[in-house]
């Protein structure tokens, strides 16, 4: 009997000692998620945060954590049971930043070369510069049932909160034109709303300018530091079709490199690109958010911090009209191109409205010739033809087309794609872009949605 009792007092011990470390791991990252999202909805987004509480950060485990915002420094803490403090602070034009290996102080004192703000009234500019919308919409569109589809994504049918779709908002471009848009209560046409990783098809664009301007190559080496060794043969293509081989965990369950990286690491890139190879460049498919960080760490390298806070407003949202948009760096100061971007329905629009025009906005081609289909195409390694160069795919397997992710949707769609539910859908051959932002804890189904919006438009 003591025998038995020994041991039950050994493995308690053991469970006792593994929990805590699990804790010590998993505590910050609980704590720095809910500080971090309440910071941005709060003070980039301008919510209530009890209504960020009582949305965002009500679902399990987040709704065991202790989240507050302060006005006078223009703050977010979060801690769980009172442990694990983790601050988030926000800068205007930078939104916020969660504070990771340095003091509060050091973070207030970075002076970055900020792009100036523009205060322009869009009501009064044409669509889609601005937000005058046309007085009426393309004849062969069938409103009705363009409505239906909108509605339809709003709709609820299931009572269990977890399970519900939670749509946000849904604007449909045809042919250039705002033909459909509608808002769930308490949002609107003004409303700043998280990207999630769709950010990674934004650092697409900002990678795209610099092979125009000539200051990255696709094919040379990754210009990532420290890769001296075996990754000096990972190319920056390899990197832009996920494709690099290296060591990466994309889980969001617990402690992981991606969750280790985006709630304690300073330099999120520098951190993701200290990963050793796993497999050979170029071969194998594995998503990953710091892939997209340790690109645009590359592009924070190549643009200089001079001109780098500067360069994504003045070379891209400025032109196309994108004046809702915040971009938030890491504490490093290096924008976090995997997740953290802020802005409206209408603007994300907009930005998959330039690819759809295959990277030219008013006659100026900002995006290189052949960029965007180069985006959309499927490395070797994405067997299903699901992904592209940081923009998801609808190619299918290349001897079985009718095996992709979105059967009811043509083979030539793309969609940038973000936690929640987030998506900036387009298809080339029905000119058509569909972004549609959510708070979805379950699967949206993405496929019979915009298949419901192709059946509205003109065949």
């Amino acid at each position: 009997m003591k025998v038995f009792k020994r041991i039950f007092i050994l493995l308690l011990l053991i469970a006792i000692v593994y929990g805590g470390q699990y804790a010590w791991r998993a505590l910050p990252i609980l704590s720095g998620y809910g500080a971090k999202d309440i910071c941005s909805c709060v003070f980039v987004a301008g919510r209530n945060p009890k209504d960020v509480i009582d949305n965002e950060l009500n679902s399990v485990p987040l709704k065991y954590g202790t989240f507050t915002v302060n006005y006078t420094d223009s703050s977010a803490t979060g801690s769980v049971f009172g442990l694990a403090k983790k601050k988030a602070v926000f800068r205007k034009g930078l939104g916020c930043t969660l504070i990771a290996e340095m003091s509060e102080e050091e973070l207030r004192q970075q002076k970055m070369n900020l792009s100036p703000s523009k205060r322009i009234n869009t009501d009064s500019i044409p669509w889609p510069q601005g937000d005058k919308l046309q007085d009426t919409i393309n004849r062969k569109i069938d409103k009705a049932k363009l409505q239906a589809a909108i509605d339809h994504a709003f709709t609820e049918t299931d009572t269990v909160r977890a399970k519900q779709r939670r749509t946000r908002a849904v604007v449909v471009l045809y042919d250039g034109q705002l033909v459909g848009e509608k808002y769930a209560t308490g949002f609107d046409k003004n409303s700043k709303q998280i990207a999630w990783s769709m950010t990674k098809s934004i650092t697409n664009a900002l990678v795209g300018i610099l092979v125009k301007q000539g200051k990255l190559k696709l094919e040379e080496p990754a210009p990532a530091e420290g890769w001296a060794d075996d990754r000096k043969a990972v190319t920056l293509a390899d990197l832009m079709h996920m494709s690099s081989g290296l060591k990466w965990e994309e889980n969001y369950g617990g402690p992981s490199g991606a969750t280790n990286m985006l709630f304690k690491k300073k330099d999120m890139g520098i951190y993701a690109a200290k990963e050793p190879l796993e497999f050979k460049p170029g071969e194998v498919f594995e998503y990953s958010s710091g892939t997209t960080n340790i690109i645009s760490r590359i592009v924070r390298d190549k643009v200089g911090d001079e001109n780098y806070y500067k360069f994504p407003y003045q070379e891209l949202f400025n032109k196309i009209g994108m004046n809702s948009i915040v971009m938030e760096p890491d504490a490093g100061g290096t924008f976090v191109g995997s997740s953290y971007s802020f802005a409206t329905a209408r603007d994300f629009a907009r930005f998959g409205l330039l690819y759809l025009n295959d990277g030219v906005w008013n006659g100026e081609r900002i995006l290189p010739e052949g960029w965007v289909k180069f985006s959309y195409t499927p490395p070797i390694g994405a067997k299903r033809g699901q992904y592209g160069a940081q923009w998801w795919a609808n190619a299918g397997e290349p001897n079985n087309p009718t095996n992709r992710p979105y059967p009811d949707v043509p083979t030539d769609a793309y969609l940038a794609e973000g936690f929640e539910g987030q998506s900036i859908f387009i298809v080339p051959s029905k000119k058509l872009v569909v972004v549609r932002l959510g708070l979805t804890k379950t699967d949206f189904d993405l496929n019979k949605f915009i298949s419901e919006v192709i059946v509205s438009l003109p065949q």
